[in-house]
């Protein structure tokens, strides 16, 4: 019988007090008992508004009955069948807009609790089941295809070729895999374990990372081919800082939030170098650069955002968690120009808007996003642009002008989301999977 309570079971979290102090995940994820409680609210609808509301079309209901049932083996199984990443789907996916902002029982009352069921699923499997479930794959096929990037996208897409029977190799410029879901998230909202243990189970499929390679400097997709590769994915993400194009940016005191994010790890045991801190941007990255700058020790945050916050891009509830750690946000408000004081150093934002005129700061992070590194589009013959300055693909099979070259997530389209890029690399998968079978070279 289905649980008709009204609203979800509550994510249990850490103190907002307690954890700012840390870099461990704010939320501690359901015991098995309130994922089951929380299954139960699913009505299992028979035409599940919620499948048509996730871009990778994950059975969602049965998933879910799965865990209703206790069979968390079995929930897990229907999930990595058509997500290679769910540990991290299941945390940082926007499922307010997408499956739980479908769910009927959200009509009038809260939608069932998805993510965190895909959360509690995939963590129970890293605790008790082991590093691949009890699927069957094709048999090697001796084709062969590289992708450069090992974020969301080329995970995804290493993962759905191997399956397959592909032999793939991924390309990482960094010193590990795992791209913005390593180093471009705060610990608090994905650790970093959890990121490698969906590393080590595709590895374990047969997906071979190479780390610390960029191709287009000293390998080229050219070289690839001539490696013997048959396909090449570009899957590289959106590595390019946006900037606000406002007179004061390069005073000292400004700097991305990218680059904080990146260095948190390394910053954590320090502290920021000035206390009052101004955010400028709209979405996650805004958000999780000012929580990061509450955690190296900032005396107060405060985010200039250019919506209302209920219509920021930034998932609700790490909004809700932010301002629960003291978060300010000044919503409808431009940044018109960064003052400097005597020094030469950041003093104050100049804003336009709904509220103050200017707002003192001593630090001022840029989120305003990031978009598609150039290296690849000018290193690589035959590759079309888009006006965004993207490599050009098909949105259905990615493929680009190159002949055997695909591209997909944010590398096409700029930065957007982790279940957006997981999506494009499953398409990818799709075709060039087509396009060997089609114009077999071996």
């Amino acid at each position: 019988m289905a649980n008709m309570r009204m609203d979800k079971n509550p994510m249990p979290e850490q103190d907002p007090r307690a954890r700012l102090g840390n870099f461990d995940e704010a939320a501690l994820g359901y015991s098995a008992e309130a994922a089951i409680d929380e299954a139960k609210r699913c009505l299992n609808c028979k035409e599940p508004r919620c499948v048509q509301g996730c871009p990778m079309a994950v059975p969602i209901p049965a998933f879910i009955a799965k865990v209703a049932e206790g069979d968390f083996k079995g929930a897990y199984d229907t999930l990595f069948a058509v997500s290679n990443l769910p540990a991290v789907c299941g945390r940082v996916c926007p499922q307010e807009s997408l499956c739980e902002g479908r769910c009927i029982r959200g009509i009038k009352g809260e939608p069932v609790a998805i993510g965190c069921l895909e959360r509690f699923t995939a963590d129970w499997h890293i605790q008790n089941g082991g590093p691949s479930p009890d699927d069957e794959y094709a048999e090697p096929n001796g084709h062969r295809v590289a992708v450069i990037g090992s974020g969301p996208a080329g995970l995804t897409c290493a993962g759905e070729l191997v399956r397959l029977g592909y032999e793939v190799t991924v390309y990482e410029s960094m010193d590990r895999a795992g791209g913005r879901m390593m180093l471009g998230i705060p610990a608090f909202r994905l650790p970093r374990s959890v990121v490698e243990m969906e590393i080590v189970r595709l590895e374990n499929l047969g997906v071979e990372i190479v780390t610390e390679s960029t191709v287009g400097k000293a390998d080229s997709v050219d070289a690839l081919f001539e490696q013997g590769f048959e396909a090449v994915f570009i899957g590289s993400g959106a590595g390019m800082l946006l900037k606000l194009n406002v007179p004061g940016e390069d005073l000292p005191g400004v700097l991305s939030a990218k680059d904080l994010l990146m260095r948190s790890e390394e910053l954590a045991a320090g502290v920021m170098a000035g206390k009052h801190v101004a955010v400028v941007g709209d979405g996650d990255m805004a958000v999780d650069a000012a929580r990061t700058a509450l955690r190296l020790g900032a005396a107060d945050a405060r985010v200039a955002c250019t919506k209302p916050v209920e219509a920021l891009p930034a998932r609700r509830e790490e909004v809700r968690r932010a301002q629960d750690e003291g978060v300010v946000f000044l919503p409808e408000t431009k940044v018109t120009e960064i003052l400097a004081g005597e020094d030469g150093r950041v003093r104050a934002l100049k804003l336009s808007g709904s509220g103050p005129d200017e707002l003192a700061a001593d630090t001022v992070i840029v989120a305003v996003g990031t978009g598609p590194d150039p290296l690849l589009l000018h290193t690589t013959p035959g590759l079309g642009a888009t006006e965004s300055g993207g490599i050009a693909a098909d949105p259905v099979s990615c493929a680009t002008s190159r002949v055997g070259v695909f591209a997909g997530g944010d590398a096409v389209t700029g930065v957007g989301t982790v279940i957006g890029a997981m999506t494009a690399g499953r398409a990818a998968a799709a075709g060039i999977h087509k396009y060997i079978q089609e114009n077999p070279h071996q």
